[in-house]
């Protein structure tokens, strides 16, 4: 048998008409370039949504199941949505009242919050704040209060709004300290390096990653969409 014939490589010359030819075509038409452009940057976004989907699975006992998370909804339900968030930031503001709109119409969420201080040390200082009244069963209170602060968390915002809630302030302050409390922080930041999170909020629901505020109807799809993924068979 004849071995098989190798393909003929473009002489210099033929290399230059197809250049040509390519170039003239781009003339006549420049929504080829711009479909090219769009087609590579959707297979470049399917591909990153693929990595996410498996580093979600990956680390899904570090995601769903750490005993030392904050809770909030039902910690019986049956889907779970994780939200990684920084105290300070103002995306984050902006979504809380909807996840609690979403916890207050479905009594089945569950919800695993994250506290990832990356707008700088003011959020460093709020997350362990946050952490410590976890510590006295206020963690939810406090967090709904410094989503509604409207300036920074000082220490003297932080005293304020703790004593509205009847904590400790003196063991908060003693709890804010704690290194256990900085190792979590740190655990939080590398999983979300471990799922290429790249800012707050950020919601893992079911096996997506979903950046950025996002409006209650869009929760809604989201996370009908994963109990339907989630269903045997």
């Amino acid at each position: 048998m004849a071995p098989p014939a190798l393909a003929q490589p473009l002489t210099p010359e033929q290399r230059g008409e197809v250049v040509e030819i390519l170039r003239e075509a781009l003339k006549r038409d420049p929504s080829i370039l711009r479909d090219a452009f769009g087609a590579l940057e959707q297979a470049e976004q399917q591909d990153r949504a693929g990595a996410q989907r498996e580093a979600i699975r990956a680390e899904a006992a570090a995601l769903l199941r750490d005993p030392a998370d904050p809770v909030k909804g039902n910690p019986q339900g049956d889907l779970t949505i994780v939200e990684f968030f920084d105290a300070r930031c103002g995306y984050c503001k902006a979504l809380h009242p909807t996840i609690q709109a979403l916890l207050a119409e479905d009594r089945q969420l569950r919800v695993v919050m994250k506290d990832l201080p990356i707008l700088g040390p003011a959020s460093v200082v709020a997350s362990r704040a946050l952490l410590a009244a976890q510590r006295q069963g206020k963690y939810a209170a406090l967090q709904d209060a410094l989503m509604r602060l409207r300036g920074e968390p000082t220490e003297a915002a932080l005293k304020a709004e703790a004593e509205k809630l009847g904590l400790d302030w003196p063991r908060l302050k003693r709890d804010m300290e704690d290194p256990a409390i900085q190792a979590r922080l740190q655990r939080n930041v590398a999983l979300a390096q471990a799922l290429s999170i790249q800012g707050t909020p950020a919601l893992v629901i079911g096996d997506t990653l979903v950046p950025g505020a996002v409006d209650l109807p869009t929760l809604r799809q989201l996370v009908g969409q994963a109990r339907r993924e989630a269903r045997p068979g």
